[in-house]
């Protein structure tokens, strides 16, 4: 939808024009898989799609949420801004007020929030980051608390921890309000220092396949993969103090992997981790090198590992890799994202991405009985006002 047709559409739902819009945009992880909970290193990129929200000061006492995917309207006194509701949309926004209110951030005053999105929904490409930063980033303009843009990820992570509960790292909300156009973020995930590397892929496009597959961090699976992780740590702090798998170079790990002996799976989730820091580094070091081939290599064996250690890809995740890796022209490509479900992203040179699209999509449909969709991704900023 147009920013015109979002205002006519507030109109609408509030009898009375937005006095502000905003913007936050979804990501995707080049690579670097969970390892942000993990205290590892990430190289996402914002995405030129992502959520709006408009909005004005209403002068009373309550916060109208209304998406634009859903017909009814939500309203909350402002004392109501700072407990869960029961499992629904809102719970993203919500979490943001809370956290403000938490950092001793005064509401007295409601808002009218209208939300509008285009990261579809389910496919890894972080929607629910995108709403809360934009919320976030709209309450610190609005409020004038003046937040920077890392405090502003921190309280959507916050958000999705106490409100919508999963345990996620901080690389989604990260990358949607730290993004910058036609950059990727090499992210170091425990302190949170970043670099803003150009991403110059000439003639090689990046490739996003939606599986159709939905992508639910929710089920609990992710949150199985966070403790899985925390057990590994306490198995090796028995012969090596640490902190964060992360903290491992592959050959202090494998000195200390005996340690894990006794429990095969957290063997295997802390070896995807300690091998995926690695192989972060490695592509990030192509990518400036221009080694453009050797970054899709690294993609390529960050699948293989997330399919073999870390166990969240499935038939739909690995399908749609295993059937890119079979075209020429392809440089890599991976499943991106928590996974179990959700999106692939690839590397494909430009005169190999239509015949990408048909042979992928018809090997894709043919084994899952899904239609998949295609994405050729634009690199674009973090969350910024634009009305």
């Amino acid at each position: 939808m147009k920013i015109e047709e979002l205002k006519q559409a507030f109109v609408e739902a509030y009898g009375v024009a937005p006095d502000a819009v905003y913007f936050s945009p979804g990501r995707v992880n080049l690579i670097g898989e969970h390892t942000d909970y993990n205290g590892g290193s990430v190289f996402p990129c914002a995405l030129s799609f992502g959520t709006y929200l408009l909005l004005r000061k209403n002068g009373g006492k309550t916060v109208k949420f209304k998406s634009l995917n859903q017909p009814e309207i939500t309203e909350l006194s402002i004392d109501q801004l700072t407990t869960p509701l029961d499992k629904v949309w809102v719970n993203y926004p919500l979490g943001v007020f809370a956290q403000f209110i938490k950092r001793g951030v005064e509401i007295s005053e409601g808002f009218d929030i209208l939300i509008w999105g285009n990261v579809p929904n389910g496919a890894g490409l972080s929607s629910s980051a995108a709403l809360e930063v934009v919320t976030a980033y709209a309450l610190n303009d609005q409020l004038g608390t003046g937040f920077n843009r890392t405090v502003l990820a921190q309280i959507g992570q916050k958000a999705e921890h106490e409100f919508a509960f999963v345990n996620c790292g901080i690389m989604d909300q990260f990358a949607s309000a730290n993004g910058a156009k036609d950059h990727a973020i090499h992210l170091n995930c425990d302190t949170l220092e970043f670099e803003l590397v150009p991403v110059k892929l000439e003639g090689v496009k990046i490739l996003i396949s939606n599986t159709h597959s939905p992508h639910k961090l929710d089920s609990g699976a992710y949150n199985q993969r966070v403790a899985e992780c925390k057990k590994a740590v306490e198995l090796i702090s028995k012969v090596r103090p640490i902190k964060n798998l992360a903290e491992l170079t592959e050959d202090e790990f494998k000195k200390v992997e005996s340690a894990l002996e006794s429990d095969p799976v957290a063997h295997k989730r802390a070896r995807h981790v300690v091998t995926e820091v690695q192989r972060t580094s490695d592509a990030v070091k192509a990518l400036k090198a221009g080694e453009i081939d050797k970054f899709g290599q690294m993609m390529n064996a960050s699948h293989v590992s997330l399919r073999d250690d870390y166990e969240v890809t499935g038939l739909e995740l690995d399908t749609m890799a295993e059937e890119a890796w079979k075209i020429p022209g392809v440089i890599g490509s991976r499943m991106t994202g928590g996974g179990f479900g959700g999106c692939t992203v690839s590397l494909v040179k430009e005169e190999a991405i239509d015949i990408f699209i048909e042979k992928v999509g018809a090997a894709y449909k043919a084994k899952t009985g899904i239609t998949p969709d295609f994405y050729v991704a634009e690199i674009g900023d973090g969350a910024c006002k634009i009305g």
